[in-house]
């Protein structure tokens, strides 16, 4: 660090000393070029007329300086005469007489004799001045040449590449990293290698040259690599992507060739390019032709994997979530020769990621890292730390002492929903309709087979921009049949078909449930080949042009006649899918508007109410199981109702809805 100082210390001073010098001289200059705004004449008159009290004058540089009788002691005027000579003999006169009139009031002069040098010493300034610039226009003439061709940006610093060699990065094992165990498996390979090459030699085998990670964002790539260097004991020499290009032509392929020039000298080394699809796309596909910045750090980078020797000790491992933008020639063998995919993790490995992020968090002991894994289907390894830092937030704000199920729930709830609003206040009308939009989800997902069952229902608005929601947990992490597709479907209806039975008109607030729906079935269609009448051809392949945009490049390799035979068959679709949601909620009207109701009144509904409400009728606190178990409680009510009525709890809590609907719903009775 002092070195650095130092070095920066003296890189600096020219840039400090410049602007200096330039005040200097430009005072220096403002000084001796400061002109006399009196003439000669008017200088003369003030002595032919008696108004100089005393002056002195340089007889070399003519230098006057007078003061008036009028002026302070203090002031002094000064003056350059164009002749000494001329001037004592146009003031001399003057004077004498003036003198011999007021013996008592003596005008007091003096001759300055001019020294030999003094004209030197006046130019003296302006010379050192000189000087410098020229000392400091050898200096810039002499870094420019240095510059010249390959070696100018490296000499201006741009050619240089900061990697990042953190000694935390070096600490990373492979413990820490968990829900990956087939991929630190394959990778123990390289930290073999690295720790003994010799064995590998000796039987002539080669190691990859290169590794690349793919996989989605937050699933541990990048800490994957830092756990190979931390196993191995070599260093890491990290980098993004991004870094390579600049602006100026040749500065990323100079510091493709600085960092393994840095990676050799280390002797063995991980060298660690993330995001690599940002320097590696496919060649020629830019607009500007195809010798770009981009492509010759490419050809570059190309050309230094080619360049390593056969157990050099160096590896390149790179990470990235669009493998199919990179150019062939990057992933061919002898380069990127090695490809391992790090895919979400599944149940076994949330809960592995759970623990491991958990260990300096207090973790109550009602907390089951296995359920939780089981809900949280689709996480990722940031995703899962994320919500573990969630939910020790959400126990600091609560003054709890340790985290529990409860915060780990809300945690997840607001990763995945955003946060609740609770500010946010409903009208009467909004309120009622937000409610039936979001019974009807809940419902007609109940009562679809193999649906995955609610875990909570909402009309609280969150971060989704929707006044509500139906959140369901889901049950397979395998793939989707076309039987679940439709399922899916049926529930996603469910809040456009309650509105319109339950109030007699529809909203804009189905409008994302609609567009989810509509890509479902032309994915069934075009893509999974999932349509009897179409046939099992696959007419979207997803492949679109990568640097134009999805849409603009995307080309239809169908004719028009497949492509109307495939809007026929999403609408067919579609159609049998609203008549089977329309068909569940007119038969179980009583169920939505049951829900509909409790969820007006308590604007939130967890997965274990929802079931009690649909088997049962009504919601059991423990308040009223109290009550409902005391013998008092019993004898009341057998007093005050009839055979065959439900329970009091399920009274109360339709008479809201039947209140708030009674001349609006519409059923069909």
């Amino acid at each position: 660090m002092r070195e650095n100082m130092s070095k920066n210390f003296k890189a600096g001073w020219i840039y400090i000393l410049i602007p200096l010098l330039l005040i200097g001289a430009i005072l220096v200059m403002s000084g001796q070029n400061k002109q006399e705004t009196k003439q000669y004449s008017e200088i003369v008159n003030l002595f032919t007329t008696d108004k100089v009290a005393e002056f002195s004058i340089d007889l070399s540089s003519g230098k006057l300086n007078y003061r008036l009788f009028t002026d302070d002691k203090n002031k002094v005027n000064t003056y350059t005469v164009p002749n000494v000579a001329y001037f004592i003999e146009d003031i001399g006169p003057s004077v004498k007489e003036y003198n011999a009139k007021n013996p008592d009031k003596l005008i007091k002069y003096n001759y300055i004799k001019g020294s030999a040098n003094s004209w030197w010493m006046n130019l003296l300034p302006t010379a050192l001045f000189t000087v410098m610039i020229v000392i400091l226009g050898f200096w810039a003439i002499r870094r420019m040449g240095n510059t010249i061709g390959n070696e100018t940006n490296r000499t201006l610093g741009f050619g240089k590449v900061k990697t990042k060699n953190a000694q935390e990065d070096a600490d990373k094992k492979f413990e820490d990293v968990a829900g990956c165990d087939e991929e630190k498996e394959e990778l123990q390979q390289l930290v073999d290698f690295l720790k003994d090459s010799e064995k590998y030699t000796k039987m002539g085998a080669r190691i990859p040259k290169g590794v690349l990670l793919v996989g989605p964002p937050g699933t541990g790539k990048t800490l994957l690599a830092k756990a190979v260097a931390g196993e191995a004991g070599v260093p890491f020499l990290s980098i993004s992507g991004s870094d390579f290009v600049e602006m100026y032509v040749g500065v990323g392929a100079s510091r493709v060739r600085d960092l393994f020039e840095q990676a050799k000298k280390k002797g063995g080394a991980i060298v660690f390019i993330d995001e690599i699809d940002a320097v590696g796309r496919h060649r020629g596909t830019g607009m500007g032709g195809g010798n770009d910045e981009r492509e010759q750090t490419l050809n570059q980078l190309l050309v230094e994997m080619d360049g390593f020797g056969t157990n050099s000790g160096v590896i390149v491992m790179a990470a990235t979530n669009r493998p199919d933008v990179l150019d062939p020639a990057l992933l061919r063998p002898g380069r990127f020769d090695r490809q391992i995919t790090v895919n979400r993790p599944d149940a076994r490995g949330r809960e592995a990621i759970l623990k491991v992020h958990s260990k300096d968090k207090p973790i109550a002991p009602d907390v089951s890292f296995e359920d939780i894994a089981k809900d949280t289907i689709g996480f990722t390894g940031a995703d899962l730390e994320n919500l573990m830092n969630e939910a020790a937030i959400l126990t600091v704000k609560r003054n709890k002492q340790a985290i529990t199920t409860q915060e780990i729930i809300d945690a997840t709830s607001r990763v995945e929903l955003g946060t609740e609003k609770k500010s946010h206040k409903y009208t009467e009308k909004a309120k009622k309709l937000t409610a039936f939009h979001e019974a009807g989800h809940a419902v007609s997902a109940y009562y679809v087979e193999g649906h995955d069952p609610v875990k909570e229902v909402s009309i609280v608005p969150r971060g989704l921009g929707a006044g509500g929601y139906t959140w369901y947990t889901p049950q397979d992490e395998s793939y989707e049949s076309r039987n679940d597709m439709l399922n899916l479907l049926v529930s996603m209806f469910g809040g456009r078909v309650a509105e319109a039975i339950a109030l007699n008109d529809i909203s804009t607030g189905a409008s994302n449930d609609l567009q989810r729906a509509t890509e479902i079935c032309r994915d069934m269609v075009t893509k999974y080949g999932m349509s009897d009448s179409v046939g099992p051809v696959v007419y979207d392949s997803g492949n679109g042009e990568v640097f134009l945009g999805k849409d603009y490049g995307h080309v239809n390799n169908y004719s028009e006649s497949t492509s109307a035979r495939i809007d026929e068959e999403v609408e067919r679709i579609m159609r049998a899918a609203y008549a089977k949601t329309e068909k569940i909620l007119k038969e179980h009207f009583d169920k939505l508007e049951l829900v509909a109701s409790t969820l007006f009144e308590r604007e939130k509904i967890s997965g274990e109410e929802f079931e009690r409400l649909m088997k049962f009728g009504y919601i059991e606190n423990e308040n009223e199981s109290e009550e409902n178990n005391s013998e008092e409680t019993v004898e009341t009510a057998s007093d005050n109702t009839e055979e065959g009525t439900e329970a009091v709890v399920t009274d109360e809590t339709t008479s809201v809805v039947n209140d708030i609907t009674e001349n609006e719903i519409n059923t069909e009775e």
